[in-house]
């Protein structure tokens, strides 16, 4: 396989890890809390906080090194504007990943009790900021920089 085409796949196919796994996660989450089960929802809240959120924060510490790779092999000039954008937008996503690890940490300490409606709405406000940040990301890795 050639070197680009190589990249390319290693680097698109973390961002789609990415893109699905955030409201899958959301999804699981939503489906064991109208579950009336609190151990059920522990256990989803305690196997996300300590499995698949550090997971897909190392996906997400990938995309610039693959990027940078991909766009580096294919000659293409780096924008000012465009590592800009892309590196603010990327703190910004890091800077929500950590805050939403800390609302479903909040969660899972409340052990079986039910959280409170403006922990409920932080934690889906997170969520859905980090899938706005990631799709703006995306679109300006789908941008070629000039």
């Amino acid at each position: 396989m050639e070197h680009y085409t190589l990249i390319k796949v290693l680097h698109w196919l973390p961002a789609v890890l990415l893109l699905l796994g955030l409201p899958a996660h959301t999804f699981m989450i939503w489906k064991a809390r109208r579950n009336a089960d609190p151990a059920v929802l522990a256990r989803k809240l305690r196997v996300t906080r300590r499995y698949s959120l550090p997971a897909m924060g190392a996906v997400a510490l990938s995309l610039p090194v693959s990027g940078w790779w991909l766009v580096h092999i294919a000659g293409w000039p780096l924008s000012q504007l465009w590592l800009l954008l892309g590196s603010a937008l990327f703190a910004l996503l890091i800077l929500f990943g950590f805050l939403l690890h800390g609302r479903l940490g909040d969660w899972q300490a409340l052990a079986g009790q039910a959280a409170s409606p403006r922990l409920l709405r932080f934690t889906l406000a997170y969520a859905g900021v980090i899938l706005a940040l990631l799709l703006a990301l995306f679109a300006v890795m789908g941008a070629k920089p000039v």
